[in-house]
């Protein structure tokens, strides 16, 4: 194919055309990209693509690892699953139950399950335009206890705006109370740890020289085009929903700086900063929708629970709120649903995307799940599924569907 550098890997028996398919997705990337399948608990699918352009250091394969971006939240949303399966979390019990300081703001009714649906009101970690860059964004005490203290946008639970980075400190803050460690060692103990997993929310210095930088396509926006997408949203400058989306992206920027640096990358930003390769994606999802090696994490009750829709009839914060609502995201507890601009594995299927392509997701009636990582920052959600993830998907589906 024209412009792949390589393609490395093994694909189990039937699974071949899965193979096809992610070569012809990675022709045009320009990054690097990892695809893994795991299929009734068995690994099917592992793949990597070394891309059109440098990469880093040393060769991209299977055990690299490279930033999850928001797919991070899948895996801060299996610890409070895991929390509540054992009785110690209760998800829809108010935040202050578990974390007293919440109440400030009149948050006092705010349940765990808002903070798990991004309808808690605290969609930025600042009230004002500039919000919080570096390195405040990595104090993670002082953020917790300025979210504590703030004032929601809207009544909790009455309306839904996406938590770009917020949710991984309020979900994982509440993960602390209740377990007595950070959200990043509680899912390093109980879910990595016991199935081996590259995957974490703060990178040991051990696995940095298996690291992998990610790089955008295209330009970032500049504050003064950020300025003029929210005006074009109906927001006068000074309204407060306006300044918090563009702390927002001003926070979204300063992630991104702070996950090029070690620095960054060893600190706990659950929201986006998680770090791992497509199989180790693939492997915990495997191990919550079935077992995996003997090790379940989750009940078939608990994951209906989690992919149950929690959101469908709420709107976002007014002026947004008008307009057509057919792409608005689909949410159940902490993960996302299918959506036409996020097809996943078809209905039953769960899971969580990250910008610019990555995702991680299942499917336990077709006993699926799959991991997908890449270096090149290029998806926009905006514009509908990530045509890297096209012809694997409906490959993968294929593939799992067939006798035998």
């Amino acid at each position: 194919m024209p412009g792949i550098t390589a393609v490395g890997g093994e694909v189990a028996p039937g699974w071949e055309a899965v193979r096809d398919a992610f070569t012809r997705g990675q022709a045009d990337d320009p990054g690097a990209a990892q695809l893994a399948v795991h299929h009734q608990g068995r690994l099917v699918v592992d793949l990597a693509s070394s891309g059109t352009g440098p990469v880093g250091p040393a060769p991209y394969g299977t055990d690299s690892a490279c930033v999850l971006m928001s797919a991070t939240k899948g895996l801060v949303a299996v610890c409070a699953h895991l929390l509540s399966e054992r009785g110690a979390l209760d998800l829809d019990a108010p935040v202050v139950r578990y974390w007293p300081e919440f109440a400030a703001g009149g948050k006092g009714a705010t349940t765990v399950s808002d903070l798990l649906t991004h309808r808690a009101g605290l969609p930025s970690f600042a009230s004002d335009a500039a919000g919080v860059g570096l390195p405040g964004l990595l104090d993670q005490d002082g953020r917790v206890t300025e979210l504590a203290a703030m004032r929601p946008l809207w009544e909790p639970g009455s309306a839904f705006l996406y938590h770009a980075l917020t949710f991984g400190h309020l979900v994982g803050e509440v993960v602390r109370r209740v377990a007595g460690v950070s959200v990043g060692a509680y899912f390093a103990a109980e879910v990595a740890g016991p199935l081996g997993l590259d995957l974490w929310i703060g990178l040991p210095p051990e696995a940095e020289s298996r690291f992998v930088p990610q790089f955008s396509v295209s330009p970032e926006p500049t504050p003064e085009q950020i300025t003029g997408l929210v005006a074009g949203l109906g927001l006068s400058p000074a309204d407060p929903l306006a300044l918090a989306l563009r702390a927002t992206a001003a926070e979204l920027a300063a992630a991104n700086e702070a996950l090029s640096t070690r620095q960054g990358r060893a600190a706990e930003l659950p929201g986006a900063g998680g770090i791992g390769n497509a199989r180790s994606l693939s492997r915990m999802y495997a191990a919550v929708v079935g077992p995996v090696d003997g090790v379940r994490l989750l009940s078939p009750q608990t994951v209906d629970r989690a992919r149950t829709s929690r959101n469908e009839h709420l709107a976002p914060p007014p002026p947004l709120d008008e307009g057509d609502s057919s792409g608005r995201s689909r949410f159940g507890l902490g993960f996302e649903l299918p959506r036409p601009g996020l097809p996943m594995l078809g209905e039953g299927s769960f899971g969580h995307a990250g910008a610019g392509g990555r995702l991680g997701m299942a499917c336990p009636e077709r006993g699926l799940a799959v991991g997908y990582v890449c270096t090149a920052m290029s998806w926009e959600p905006a514009a509908g599924p990530d045509p890297r993830w096209t012809d694997w998907t409906e490959a993968v589906v294929t593939a799992a569907s067939a006798p035998g």
